[in-house]
């Protein structure tokens, strides 16, 4: 596509503190060698519950996969990478080391260990980065999902950080610091959680769908090449949302039709997305629903835009 430059991504996502061979003894995909790509996403929940020595550890992992760029978000079960969670809910005021856990997680994520692995911790907000082949690609990431189990990141299923006032849904609290920009603001979403129905079914009850509907909105006005997440680790899998042409609509009323895509690892998944009328959606939980890593990782071509 003349003006874009293709580029390679590896999506993962729920490690859940992975170490290479851990794959080997469950028979799953996510195993050394990994092809090697442009640029590598995870989106979240690097571990069990948080701690300083997990943090170090998906840093070594990260450490072993071959990407110009690496892309972390955190996820639920970050704890202490959650300051707010952490200082109000997660942490023993009366612990100076526990206390200290947020401060210390941050800087090993953000610090000298993860430089040396070529990892880039992302906050919530914009993010823009051009990669040595000129290909430029600007980012929303986001570790927050609707309140899940007393973990990390939450916000309530009545509140909308990710629109502006005007474009959340009625009765609706919007809480919003870092809105989603409309399109064509960005090319990729990363977040922790899914839209509303959309690779976000849950094994229990039967056919319940947990996904936030103010991030449904969202991406439906950004309309991005691709948006990532995790989470719910039994919704594994892609899909590509095909937008109407009318971009004043919004969510699920936005939705012309969804295209369900086969995993092809190791090989890259062959589908042109069009920017503005399609979005790949991918559930990229390397853990199953009984936290065995069976699941591969997801490789995408995409055409991002030359830097000027």
């Amino acid at each position: 596509m003349a003006g874009t430059i293709t580029t390679r991504f590896m999506i993962i996502s729920d490690t859940h503190g992975f170490q290479f061979g851990d794959a080997e003894k469950v028979r799953g995909a996510f195993k050394q060698p990994l092809p090697k790509v442009d640029v590598l996403l995870h989106c979240g929940d690097l571990t069990e519950r948080g701690g300083l020595k997990a943090y170090k550890d998906v840093i070594k992992m990260l450490s072993c996969i071959d990407a110009e760029l690496k892309l972390v978000i955190a996820g639920n079960h970050d704890l202490s990478l959650d300051g707010a969670y952490w200082y109000n809910k997660g942490c023993d005021p009366d612990d100076p080391e526990d206390y200290a856990e947020h401060e210390q997680g941050i800087e090993i994520m953000k610090g000298q260990l993860a430089k040396e692995a070529g990892v880039t911790y992302l906050e919530e907000g914009l993010h823009t980065f051009t990669l040595t082949s000129g290909a430029k690609c600007t980012v929303y990431a986001s570790p927050y999902q609707p309140e899940f189990c007393g973990w990390a990141f939450p916000y309530e299923r009545d509140e909308d950080r990710f629109n502006l006032p005007h474009q959340s849904a009625p009765l609706v609290k919007n809480i919003a610091v870092n809105p989603v920009p409309d399109f064509p603001g960005i090319d990729i979403m990363m977040t922790h959680g899914p839209p509303r129905d959309i690779l976000d079914w849950v094994a229990s009850p039967p056919g319940a769908t947990v996904g936030c509907n103010a991030l449904l909105r969202a991406v439906s006005r950004a309309r991005p090449l691709l948006h990532c997440f995790g989470h719910i680790h039994e919704a594994y899998g892609a899909t590509t949302v095909i937008w109407k042409d009318d971009k004043k609509k919004i969510g699920a009323d936005a939705i012309e039709d969804l295209s369900p895509q086969p995993s092809v690892y190791p090989d890259s998944l062959d589908w042109p997305i069009k920017f503005g009328r399609e979005t790949l959606m991918v559930n990229a939980a390397i853990m199953d629903l009984n936290y065995k890593p069976r699941n591969s990782p997801w490789l995408v071509d995409l055409e991002l835009p030359r830097a000027a």
